[in-house]
């Protein structure tokens, strides 16, 4: 059962435009303060002229509007929250085909969902496309859903041994999409009904693959060096490193950080913390020479 009592989210978006002529990534948040449970939906749209950014509005409005009407509905939560996701997802695709019939200009527009739902310790998510959704814990950056994407079918053939690495690299449709919401047949969907675990200090990411000009060991390099700091402040960190990257091609980026804590796990520490400096103290004669002894660096 998920601890909502006890575990914290501390959630914060953030979007950018990127070098894009137009905003084709949505994202909406619904965490309550200091609370345990909340939700993120995000879309990244497709089409350009064929309406990609209607195209991720209406997969998120859908969604996101489903899950706040079911949020206090405890059949719907829990063992329930996969069927929820589904159900959300399916009526998004549909509000898409409706609207596809009612404006045939706009044929050919899609978005891709990555939306977590975190209750407690406990971690959902479904995910269509290639939006990322990554999980920080200890030093270890790890991506939980997976990518519909004909660069990871190439790449799944690599690890099997049927296709060398330099064909996959070289593939000039590597980064066509084997799924996405359009209305259509959703062809693949990531939808995790067995939570995942979470655990103290925990930091979660959803995002559009504009984060994704950064590499993985550069996205777990500047959450690691700002892991103690407030979710919005990760979020702009992360957002910072894109834009420093000054990329002509940048395209749109759409981001939700949410910090996973443990109020009782925080208190052990600063307990032991406090511990561990009266040890000092002790040992090195009181304040001011641990002070003297730590060259000017307090610890306390």
């Amino acid at each position: 059962m998920a601890d909502t009592k006890r575990f914290r989210c501390d959630a914060a978006p953030a979007i950018h435009q990127g070098r894009r002529a137009c905003q084709e990534d949505t994202l909406a948040v619904d965490f309550t303060a200091g609370g345990g449970i909340g939700f993120a939906v995000l879309a990244d749209g497709m089409g350009g002229h064929a309406a990609g950014d209607i195209a991720s509005k209406v997969v998120v409005t859908e969604v996101f509007s489903e899950l706040k009407m079911q949020a206090g509905n405890p059949a719907a939560t829990g063992e329930g929250i996969g069927d929820l996701l589904r159900r959300a997802t399916e009526g998004a695709n549909d509000c898409l085909a409706t609207y596809v019939r009612q404006f045939p200009e706009t044929a050919g527009m899609g978005a891709t969902l990555v939306a977590p739902v975190v209750a407690g310790n406990h971690l959902y998510w479904i995910s269509v496309g290639d939006s990322p959704l990554y999980l920080f814990r200890g030093q270890h950056l790890f991506r939980l859903n997976e990518e519909h994407s004909l660069g990871q079918q190439l790449q799944d053939r690599v690890n099997e041994g049927s296709l060398s690495q330099d064909l996959a690299d070289l593939h000039p449709d590597r980064n066509c999409l084997t799924s996405v919401l359009m209305g259509r047949e959703v062809q693949q969907i990531d939808c995790r009904e067995v939570p995942v675990e979470l655990r103290h200090d925990d930091i979660i990411v959803a995002a559009s693959d504009g984060l994704q000009y950064l590499t993985d060991d550069q996205i777990a390099r500047v959450i690691y060096q700002n892991r103690f700091r407030p979710a919005a402040e990760i979020s702009e960190r992360l957002m910072h490193a894109v834009l420093a990257l000054k990329d002509p091609e940048q395209d749109n980026i759409a981001l939700c950080t949410i910090r996973i804590s443990d109020p009782d796990a925080e208190q052990q520490t600063k307990t032991a913390t406090q511990a561990t400096r009266r040890i000092f103290l002790d040992l090195h004669g009181g304040e001011k020479r641990a002070v003297s002894r730590a060259s000017g660096q307090s610890f306390l």
